[in-house]
């Protein structure tokens, strides 16, 4: 009964910004760890951010200072608040959930639930 789903997703303009949402069902949304995970064409699946259940945050390198995570336990839902986009931020965005360590956070192979993702598309 876990279900993940994700809106938002869409076409901006180079510097532009969307929001992402996931709305999580089926899992303890207090105490998991959720996620934000991307993946463009010809390349992997890979790590975006993610939110602990005590509020600890992590960001990859590419959107640190531009992307901003956050949830909303009382909807049990999850954003993505992603500024300044570039072409290079295309993408499927994916949202997950998992009890995941932090050495293991970035990883995609180790986060149990998944979305079915959301276009991103940056363009001119």
């Amino acid at each position: 009964q876990v279900q993940l789903v994700e809106s938002g997703g869409g076409s901006v303009r180079p510097g532009g910004s969307l929001k992402l949402s996931c709305v999580v069902s089926g899992v303890s949304f207090n105490s998991y760890t959720m996620g934000w995970f991307r993946q463009a064409p010809g390349k992997e699946r890979e790590f975006v951010a993610a939110r602990r259940a005590t509020g600890y945050i992590h960001y990859a390198d590419s959107v640190k200072g531009r992307f901003t995570i956050s949830r909303d336990n009382a909807k049990n839902t999850m954003y993505l608040q992603m500024d300044r986009l570039n072409a290079d931020d295309t993408a499927v965005y994916y949202c997950a959930a998992g009890q995941v360590i932090t050495s293991t956070l970035r990883d995609p192979q180790y986060w149990g639930h998944w979305g079915q993702g959301t276009q991103v598309t940056v363009a001119s």
